[in-house]
């Protein structure tokens, strides 16, 4: 029987006028409908604060061995579900819910100031637009230099590329609950399917080359 594939998917505390956070919510919503017998999912609530984040990253990469950790925000701008292609580490000025700001304002002091996911968000993007799922999908650069783009670039760091990061909007601005997990569960399941192919190609090719 093969394996089970291990996701993590995290949502946020509410923050600011975010008194409900969206990003927890379809989260809730998507371990409700599940990510198919395969996948062993495991979700989780992210308070919005730099010194917890820093903590609690290290101990679920560590714990769980997970081969893709999906981190979710809210953003008051965004009006589609939004794949973040990357994470910085330099710029973090605002404070969090318990008004700090790291002296450095940067995630890990000699990283690189940019980390890509190695999932093709543009693809991931395209593939979702084209199902009937009815919830629009469009892919970005920044990931807005709060605890949203802070977590995402710690988790890239720690699973050298195997994170992503989703804004969705505000509830019922377009989205309901239910079409933020419905989202959320395509979306995840396309760039499972990605990390599948990739894996695959590159077991052809060890076996190739021991072949020869």
């Amino acid at each position: 029987m093969a394996t089970k594939r291990k996701v993590i998917v995290t949502g946020f505390q509410p923050f600011g006028e975010h008194t409900v956070n969206a990003s927890w919510v379809a989260v809730q919503e998507l371990e409700r409908l599940g990510l198919g017998q395969s996948v062993d999912l495991h979700v989780c609530e992210v308070p919005v604060e730099y010194k917890t984040v820093q903590s609690l990253l290290p101990q679920l990469w560590k714990q769980h061995q997970p081969q893709l950790v999906v981190h979710v925000g809210v953003s008051g701008i965004a009006t589609a579900v939004t794949l973040e292609k990357c994470g910085h580490n330099h710029g973090y000025k605002r404070v969090d819910n318990h008004g700090f700001c790291p002296d450095s304002q940067c995630c890990v002091d000699g990283a690189p100031d940019c980390i890509d996911s190695v999932i093709d968000m543009g693809l991931v993007c395209k593939k979702v637009n084209s199902s009937s799922l009815g919830v629009t999908v469009v892919v970005s650069e920044d990931a807005g230099r709060y605890l949203c783009d802070y977590t995402y670039y710690m988790s890239l760091y720690l699973g050298k590329g195997r994170s992503a990061f989703i804004h969705v909007p505000p509830l019922e601005k377009p989205y309901s609950a239910q079409d933020l997990g419905k989202a959320l569960q395509a979306v995840v399941g396309e760039m499972l399917e990605l990390m599948g192919a990739v894996e695959d190609d590159d077991l052809q090719r060890c076996s190739h080359q021991h072949a020869h």
